[in-house]
């Protein structure tokens, strides 16, 4: 379900006063609330909520606004949220009428909203930001027509990934689901795989391979006595839930991948397996963990009308074509020139 965005609402209150009586209305948050479409956006983006059934989640505006002020200010979501409570002008922002103590939804109901509205959803926020970039005169249409486009890695808050870590990682999240599911284990080598993991890293520290790698295969002979035990419940008719398949399969590709680090089917993170392991070439960062992304802004006014994740780690001029297309339906107008680095020189005709 999905609570509405707040009216307008002339009714005063004894006890509290309004927002707007508190706030400089000449201030840019309250200019530029006035100037987005928060009723097009709720049409929009209400479809990726269930009408009639779940427990009601915060307010388009609530959540969009929250997204659009994360960004601006440059915070994290539980910065955002922290400074909500005390900040009224994220609040008139966001569409409140009256101060509110207390943040109405949890921090993670951002990440959420995210994961639920998708890349269609955000591609929607930034068209919105467009719509409102060129009404205020920030960027004119005459610039739309004559853009840049560059690639990056958009890293992931990851561990640099180990061996060792990963399967000790795994053994654990294996073991758990399966005594959610009362799966019975011979053993769940909690204690003996967490002192295996401590002494490999004590040894790699120290530059004793032989015996690091010895205590590696250890944790990964731990992993693989566990995957069978669950793989022997499910031949004899045990049902597994689609969290412990789905977690069995990352299980595998880590068990594989230790003793074969050359192969390509690699997971780096347990829980980001989509992070990839990318190398462009840079003298201080050798190897780069997280996922390739394009961006698309104005050659003239810098504006950003374009960005979009990169999965599989493509060619720059294999992915020219989707950004062109991104950006046609962002804008409405399909750039006439398109200024790209030696990475695109097989897409450029």
């Amino acid at each position: 379900m999905l609570k509405k965005n707040p009216k307008k609402d002339r009714q005063d209150d004894l006890f509290r006063p309004r927002l707007e009586n508190i706030i400089d209305c000449r201030h840019e948050l309250v200019k530029l609330g006035a100037l987005i479409d928060w009723d097009g956006l709720e049409a929009d983006l209400s479809r990726f909520y269930c009408s009639d059934n779940g427990r009601p989640a915060g307010s388009i505006r609530l959540m969009t606004g929250l997204c659009f002020l994360k960004d601006i200010k440059g915070l994290s979501d539980e910065e955002v949220c922290a400074v909500w409570c005390e900040n009224p002008y994220f609040q008139h922002f966001c569409g409140e009428t009256f101060f509110q103590h207390r943040f109405p939804v949890e921090p993670p109901s951002l990440s959420i909203f995210r994961g639920r509205i998708g890349e269609a959803g955000m591609e929607r926020l930034l068209e919105e930001t467009i719509k409102v970039g060129v009404q205020t005169g920030t960027v004119s249409k005459r610039d739309l027509s004559h853009v840049t486009v560059d690639t990056t890695v958009q890293e992931k808050a990851v561990h640099f990934p180990t061996d060792v870590r990963l399967c000790h990682r795994a053994r654990e999240a294996l073991v758990k689901l399966a005594q959610e599911q009362n799966i019975p284990l011979r053993q769940s080598y909690r204690r003996k795989g967490k002192q295996a993991q401590f002494m490999a890293n004590r040894y790699m520290a120290a530059r004793q391979m032989k015996r690091a790698r010895k205590k590696i295969k250890e944790v990964r002979n731990y992993l693989g006595r566990v995957m069978r035990n669950i793989k022997s419940a499910a031949d004899r008719g045990q049902m597994l839930s689609p969290a412990l398949e789905e977690a069995l399969g990352k299980a595998q590709i880590i068990y594989n991948q230790t003793l074969n680090p050359k192969t390509k089917n690699k997971l780096y993170s347990w829980h980001a397996p989509e992070v990839e392991c990318i190398a462009k070439g840079k003298a201080h960062k050798r190897y780069e963990f997280g996922c390739k992304a394009s961006y698309a802004t104005t050659n003239k006014s810098n504006f950003i009308i374009g960005a979009m994740a990169l999965h599989g780690k493509p060619y720059d001029g294999h992915t020219l074509e989707s950004v062109l297309g991104q950006i046609t339906q962002l804008t409405g107008i399909k750039p006439r020139e398109v200024q790209v680095d030696l990475g695109y020189r097989a897409s450029i005709s």
